[in-house]
């Protein structure tokens, strides 16, 4: 079986195009692609996504776990555990390690519920 070669006419909306055009289209069209993905970040999670991400931010297994722990109990998963941790931070005026080291051992969580009542701390 032979393939028809038809190149030429899948290319014709794109002939015209200058490479910086193209460039623009391509990054476009990647958005459009990716965009689902992103939207569903912000409304699924899980308690492996949320470890990774303190794993990232420095933290330790030995500490993202009970961070996460406490956050699930709480019902502050969906907020992200990096923000959680972001926002104690900032509440307290701590270094985010030394805040993710006091969540991790169950200080805090009560400031934090409060403060994230409202939705995502930006």
């Amino acid at each position: 079986m032979k393939r028809v070669d038809d190149f030429e006419k899948r290319r014709e909306h794109l002939k015209n195009l200058s490479d910086t055009q193209l460039y623009e289209r391509f990054w476009s069209l990647t958005e459009q692609i990716v965009q689902p993905l992103v939207d569903l970040s912000y409304t699924h999670t899980s308690p492996a996504i949320e470890r990774s991400v303190l794993l990232r931010m420095g933290f330790s297994s030995l500490e993202a776990r009970p961070i996460v722990e406490y956050g699930t109990k709480w019902n502050l998963l969906g907020k992200g555990m990096g923000n959680v941790v972001l926002t104690y931070a900032r509440l307290k005026n701590l270094d985010y390690l030394k805040a993710g080291e006091e969540l991790a051992g169950g200080t805090g969580w009560d400031l934090i519920i409060e403060k994230m009542k409202g939705g995502v701390e930006r």
